[in-house]
């Protein structure tokens, strides 16, 4: 074993310590661009909450100003309704 130590030369050493400090920054290189792409997802995705809670808003207020309109409409239905119905004549 000694003998295999001695025999191994400090170029061979640096050249597996250059490939290795290589590989490292290559997978430091994928991880950091990995962990850039998610943040910007995160960002997007809470720009988008924010805007659909906006719409969310938005419709609910909508919807409260169209409710007394339609209630009215359903309530004069409903009045037109009765009147047909006590001018029916039964047959005798």
């Amino acid at each position: 074993m000694n003998e295999l130590a001695a025999n191994t030369s400090p170029l061979f050493n640096y050249g597996v310590l250059a490939i290795i400090i290589v590989v490292a920054f290559i997978a430091w290189f994928f991880v950091n661009r990995a962990s850039v792409r998610a943040s910007e997802q995160i960002h997007l995705l809470e720009a988008l909450l924010e805007e659909q809670k906006k719409q969310n808003a938005l419709l609910r207020r909508l919807a409260d100003a169209q409710q007394p309109a339609t209630a009215q409409q359903q309530e004069e239905e409903d009045d037109a309704d009765q009147r047909d119905f006590i001018r029916m004549i039964p047959e005798r």
